[in-house]
């Protein structure tokens, strides 16, 4: 009997005990219970717990999606459905007496003299994985050279534009994909050492879109771990303006490689500010589209209602090219749309309602910074600019982001967190994803689910405003939360270079935020820019150090 009660007493105090962490818990989300709550509701917590074990024993690969779908599309709204051709500029030159000035020009260029057989598409290819072999290691930006897959495709290339058939503008073309695309025959290694000899047999969209187009895989370029800033397995990505600063992240590689010349463009993708942060710190021009734009099938989930593909370029007429062969859907991801790109490149801008966040600019108080000098530049071309306060803390009051991005994030790579193959990742301080992933266990579905419903209000709110103009400038650093903002609601953003600070000597950018699903105004208003300030043609020497 003795031994009866001991046991009993023992098995009191565990609940007890248990009970006693369950209140403790609580306090963690925001909530108190009574003792009588505590005790009516502690077994069903020791069942979920026996149901969350029970699901843990089943893996979740990293490519099984929600059966829940982020749409940015609200009640009410009409889009234009007709698609029109595009008509392209027509670029009208002479080989260079030096092939290397080709490392250079636009994909325009490129094309033209590709078509008019000035130039193959082994040479071209040839040519950038020279450069990329003798400054890739530098920048630390590749991670592997696509060779025999390349050259394959380019002789392919040089065969068909002999013969006439002709795809279009990119064909030939080399360029270089953010390792988080799978192609068949290649590593695709996320930038994390867990999964530095992961290969995935399937050809992602976006690559199979740019085969289809003629274009020519050369290399497949750096992202910071799972997509998050710009230190990955090898090191960390530089900047080819001052080899002492990263290029941000997380499409690091593709925006360092592409500033310093090795390919004429690279694709990277955005969860949040990782297209338009390495594009504005290296001094490209960046193209975030609405969300859904691009199929995401074959490219690695870090946040099913968040990520989105885009291009990285030299300008906002090489990132027009870029899309209109990638926008579209392939049916395998059920948040991808199709829907028209009618781009015009000599599209005027008169009668065009063009606004700048006043509330973003105010808050740079030094005029003479690139912000000021770009509304100033457009002023001088005739534009009309409207200042307008950008929805920001009147409906941002609480980090919505931060919510949504820890628990969608945290889920995609949960068995790295329970698995403690965490441990594996070059990155453990307290901002690195080790640490997020943790953190975001502590997120309750409850909390998650209601974010979700406050993003819907944003989503409404910022709609009732961005909805009024052709674009609204905003600073591509710093001013307020529109990255975020943005980010959440869907609505398409470029970035183009302004120049270079004057005492960093590193560049700086501003931004275009668009009406969803109209990428095409506001790389028009981008291309407008660029045509009379020419910021996107300088280019950096320090990666040849």
């Amino acid at each position: 009997m003795k031994k009866i009660a001991l046991l009993l007493m023992m098995c009191n105090a565990a609940f007890a005990q248990s009970k006693a962490d369950l209140s403790s818990a609580a306090k963690l989300f925001d909530l108190t219970f009574t003792t009588q709550e505590l005790d009516t509701l502690y077994s069903d917590v020791v069942d979920n717990v026996a149901n969350y074990k029970a699901m843990h024993a089943l893996s979740l690969p990293n490519n099984v999606p929600l059966s829940l779908w982020q749409n940015p599309r609200l009640p009410g709204i009409k889009f234009n459905s007709v698609k029109r051709p595009v008509v392209w500029t027509q670029a009208q030159l002479k080989l260079p007496s030096n092939k290397a000035d080709l490392a250079f020009f636009s994909i325009n260029q490129l094309a033209h003299l590709l078509k008019t057989k000035q130039v193959t598409s082994v040479a071209l290819t040839q040519l950038f994985i020279e450069r990329i072999k003798t400054y890739g290691p530098t920048l630390q930006c590749v991670i592997s050279i696509q060779e025999d897959l390349a050259y394959a495709e380019a002789r392919q290339a040089d065969r068909e534009i002999a013969a006439g058939k002709y795809r279009g503008l990119l064909h030939g073309i080399p360029y270089g994909l953010k390792d988080l695309f799978s192609v068949k025959g290649t590593k695709t290694t996320w930038g994390a050492a867990p999964y530095k000899d992961q290969a995935i047999e399937e050809d992602a969209y976006v690559y199979s879109k740019l085969k289809e187009s003629g274009a020519v895989l050369v290399a497949k370029f750096t992202l910071g771990a799972l997509a998050m800033g710009d230190y990955w397995f090898g090191g960390r990505t530089k900047n080819p303006w001052n080899l002492n600063f990263g290029s941000s992240g997380s499409s690091a590689g593709s925006a360092s490689a592409t500033v310093a010349g090795l390919v004429p463009f690279a694709i990277g993708t955005e969860t949040w500010g990782s297209i338009v942060s390495p594009a504005t710190t290296c001094g490209a021009t960046g193209l975030r589209p609405t969300f859904g734009r691009i199929s995401r099938s074959g490219a690695m989930a870090l946040s099913y209602s968040l990520d989105k593909v885009g291009p990285i370029c030299r300008s906002a007429q090489d990132a027009a090219i870029v899309f209109h062969y990638l926008h579209g859907t392939d049916g395998k991801d059920l948040a991808a749309v199709d829907m028209p790109f009618n781009y015009n490149a000599n599209l005027s801008l008169k009668g065009m309602k063009i606004a700048y966040a006043k509330n973003y600019f105010d808050k740079i108080k030094d005029t003479s910074r690139s912000e000021w000098r770009v509304l100033a530049d457009l002023r001088k071309q005739g534009v009309q600019l409207v200042p307008v306060d950008f929805p920001d803390e009147n409906i941002y009051t609480f980090n919505i982001m931060d919510v949504i991005i820890g628990a969608e994030c945290a889920a995609q790579f949960d068995e790295l967190t329970r698995k403690n193959i965490d441990d594996l990742l070059t990155r453990q301080a307290k901002n690195d994803w080790p640490n997020q992933f943790r953190a975001s266990r502590f997120i309750p579905a409850v909390e998650y689910i209601n974010a979700q419903r406050h993003r819907y209000t944003l989503m409404q709110k910022v709609n009732e405003v961005v909805s009024q103009y052709d674009a609204i400038i905003c600073p591509s650093r710093g001013g307020g939360n529109q990255s975020a903002i943005t980010n959440l609601t869907g609505h398409p953003v470029v970035c183009v270079p302004t120049g270079l600070d004057a005492k960093t000597k590193l560049p700086t950018g501003i931004s275009f935020v668009g009406k969803l699903y109209d990428e095409a105004t506001i790389l028009r208003i981008a291309q407008f820019f660029q045509d009379h300030t020419a910021h996107e043609d300088i280019h950096p020497s320090a990666f040849l150090l």
